[in-house]
């Protein structure tokens, strides 16, 4: 398609002519693009299929209808029962009548694998797109139709449809003005945790160059954790756990089963980490959709050709807790039952006891637990890919101020909003603590640039970590700085500390 065609809102793709919304701020948005079938029907629990083309241009000027889930999220459409059209996809797009192809950023919407969409407001990529970089953001299948053991059906249906919306970009951003060779993969927690994934699966192998992982889960299941969690949703649904069964259950039945399910874990939990943590849908290691879980393929350096940008925030859990998301743990014996349910050593109770000598058990706790699933787990990764021969950078969300209504803590998600230059977006304030002031909006513009850049070249403007030195980006008010975590108190406590994942 010639620039002067695609100067307008009206694009061609191998399924046919989509028309998205009218320039905003000199970028047009296509919405609602599918890039594979309705996964229902004969198609259900199976990996995705190609979808029918059209002749006449589609109207994709809103979002796609969101996967099944029980979850309604500020600004977002909400899943209704009878919506089967989940696997779209959506383009913002500078309008450039000159110049070369751009680079393209694919964002991978978080949710825990269970909930959420690429509808969410602070996911908008008009911002990026002024930057430079076209923007695609994808709907893939969460919670049982997507993460869900299937007998007879494959595991990591929402990995495959992230493949499948790849494989679309691959295939039609050109006629975006995007370079379908410069692809950066994004996401952010279930985002990011899809993100590593896919930089471990051989399906994903060359469909993006770099990789950007926020806050990156430690979380994932083995083939028997995965059926035996499958095996109790059935019996909530009444369902045998069998293929057959289970397609027998409507889409509704499993999320109102598997809420229910995620309800009992905190007394009778499939793996350890669910007792405190409720999340019952995770990435299968099954040996064939993914083969070993991430950091072990990173170590062994399965894409070392793909640069990778991870970043995680300061402190994480605190968001958790504030939504209701985790278990409360306030005596010095929950403390230490939490470490030896995760067989952490107990040496890791007594070192943060050390470090934050005033604070309450909770904010140890949380202190504590948000590094064994985000922080250090992230840093890992970046240690792990830059030792294996990978481009490698690391950066670490620490903005905090005080607000009328308290301190605004650098928690999970805070640093999505900053990331995308999308502060003020439906939702954004509390997510970062309120109405954002103007060194909020400098760090907004630094951390956009950074990815725009990283998305462009592959630096996003600071030492990558190598084999000997682990240097972060800090983010922060008034202004960011340098760290070497080779002298970081927090990554001293957890040298030589294992990773289990398998048996979190």
């Amino acid at each position: 398609m010639s620039d002067a065609s695609r100067a307008g809102s009206e694009f061609r793709t191998t399924s046919g002519p989509v028309r998205g919304r009218r320039p905003v701020d000199g970028v047009v948005a296509v919405l609602g693009v599918p890039y594979a079938a309705a996964p229902f029907g004969p198609r259900r629990f199976r990996e995705p299929q190609p979808v029918h083309g059209w002749s006449g241009p589609r109207d994709c000027t809103v979002f796609g209808p969101v996967a099944p889930q029980s979850a309604e999220l500020p600004g977002s459409p909400r899943w209704r029962e009878g919506d089967e059209d989940v696997l779209t996809l959506n383009v913002w797009v500078r309008r450039q009548p000159d110049g070369g192809p751009l680079p393209v950023l694919f964002w991978i919407h978080g949710g825990a694998y269970t909930f959420g969409s690429s509808a969410q407001p602070d996911f908008d990529g008009t911002a990026l797109a002024r930057a430079g970089v076209v923007v695609v953001s994808c709907n893939y299948r969460v919670g049982f139709e997507g993460f869900g053991h299937v007998p007879g059906f494959p595991d990591n249906r929402g990995l495959l449809d992230q493949v499948a919306a790849l494989r679309w970009v691959r295939e039609n951003i050109a006629a975006f003005g995007g370079d379908p060779g410069h692809v950066t993969v994004a996401g952010h927690s279930a985002g990011a945790g899809s993100v590593a994934c896919l930089m471990a699966m051989e399906q994903a192998r060359g469909l993006f160059r770099r990789a950007v992982a926020h806050s990156v889960p430690a979380g994932f299941f083995t083939v028997e954790a995965a059926a035996a969690t499958s095996s109790r949703i059935a019996a909530e649904a009444g369902v045998a756990p069998t293929g057959d069964g289970l397609l027998s259950a409507s889409p509704r039945e499993l999320v109102a089963a598997s809420d229910k399910v995620a309800e009992q874990c905190a007394d009778d939990p499939v793996v350890a980490v669910q007792a405190f943590d409720p999340v019952v849908f995770q990435p299968v290691v099954d040996g064939e959709v993914l083969p070993v879980d991430p950091l072990s393929a990173l170590a062994a350096g399965a894409s070392r050709d793909v640069d990778l940008l991870v970043c995680h925030t300061l402190e994480e859990y605190w968001f958790l807790h504030e939504v209701g998301g985790v278990r409360e743990v306030t005596s010095e014996t929950e403390l230490v039952d939490f470490a030896e349910a995760l067989r952490l050593p107990a040496r890791l109770v007594a070192g943060y006891r050390a470090l934050m000598p005033d604070a309450p058990v909770l904010d140890r706790y949380l202190a504590l637990f948000g590094d064994a699933v985000f922080g250090e787990y992230g840093s890992r990764l970046a240690e792990h890919h830059a030792r294996a021969g990978g481009r490698t950078y690391l950066s670490r969300f620490a903005r905090r101020r005080v607000t009328p209504d308290g301190e605004a803590r650098p928690w999970h998600t805070a640093d999505v909003p900053f990331a995308f230059g999308n502060l003020d977006a439906e939702g954004a304030a509390f997510l970062i603590g309120g109405t954002p002031d103007e060194q909020d909006r400098a760090l907004s513009r630094r951390m956009l640039r950074a990815w725009a850049d990283f998305a462009a070249c592959g630096d996003p403007g600071w030492p990558p970590v190598t084999a000997d030195a682990t240097m972060v980006k800090v983010w922060a008010v008034p202004g960011d700085h340098l760290a070497d975590d080779a002298v970081s108190d927090v990554r001293a406590l957890w040298r030589g500390v294992p990773f289990d994942l398998l048996r979190l």
